[in-house]
């Protein structure tokens, strides 16, 4: 009876996490079984069994190939930021030598254009920015208190927004633009305080929300301190 008793207390003690622990403490075990080791069956979702070891070279397999998958996704993201920035700092250059604003937004737009989107834009916030009358740049401005409820539906605590607007927000923000699907924008200033870049597409599904917005992010950077150069900050 009371070995009866001692194989069943064993049994309850002999769980996953006891196995592991001792396993960990014996980690000659495979070598002084390894007989044993080799007849050993795992089972197989498809196979129905296998041995463990080559269930052990399975899962080598695939982690090699993960490992490879990864590898290869580094590298054409590599690939993809070196192209980026070589865009990018063609696009500074570009800006930089124009003669007036209007030229520097034009250039802006045409680029856009080049990638086939709809258009760039550039809005920024009037408490910021002096722009208003007899200046010719009271176009560019928009009101912070009229965005803010956009601001607060589309960017929630983020400084980049992808996706489709209704049509009020498009006409706060692009009231000339027509049939727009997307857009991508991006908060300019450092707490997002100096205005909004806008990036539009024809195509819904051209901007989703999950993109990469890498190079958003380095043209929002980039601008105010362009701006500057012809309006003046408040």
């Amino acid at each position: 009876m009371k070995n009866i008793e001692e194989q069943t207390d064993s049994a309850v003690l002999l769980d996953d996490q006891s196995v592991s622990a001792f396993l960990r403490q014996n980690p000659d075990f495979f070598i002084r079984n390894a007989r044993q080791v080799e007849q050993m069956m795992v089972p197989h979702p498809v196979r129905g069994s296998v041995s463990l070891v080559e269930w052990h070279m399975a899962r080598q397999r695939n982690h090699i190939q993960q490992l490879e998958e990864e590898i290869t996704l580094l590298m054409e993201q590599a690939t993809a930021n070196h192209q980026l920035f070589d865009r990018l700092l063609s696009l500074q250059g570009h800006l930089a030598s124009a003669d007036s604003l209007q030229e520097m937004l034009t250039r802006l737009h045409r680029w856009a254009r080049e990638l086939g989107l709809a258009g760039a834009n550039v809005r920024v916030f009037n408490d910021k920015w002096h722009i208003g009358a007899p200046s010719d740049f009271t176009q560019l401005g928009l009101s912070r208190q009229a965005f803010e409820p956009l601001r607060i539906q589309r960017f929630g605590n983020e400084h980049h927004y992808l996706g489709s607007l209704n049509g009020p927000e498009l006409l706060l923000l692009l009231p000339q633009a027509k049939a727009i699907g997307s857009v991508a924008m991006s908060l300019m200033g450092e707490r997002g305080e100096l205005g909004v870049l806008i990036f539009s597409s024809r195509d819904n599904q051209h901007y989703q929300a999950g993109m990469g917005t890498l190079l958003l992010q380095h043209l929002a950077q980039m601008l105010p301190e362009l701006l500057s150069r012809w309006i003046e900050r408040a």
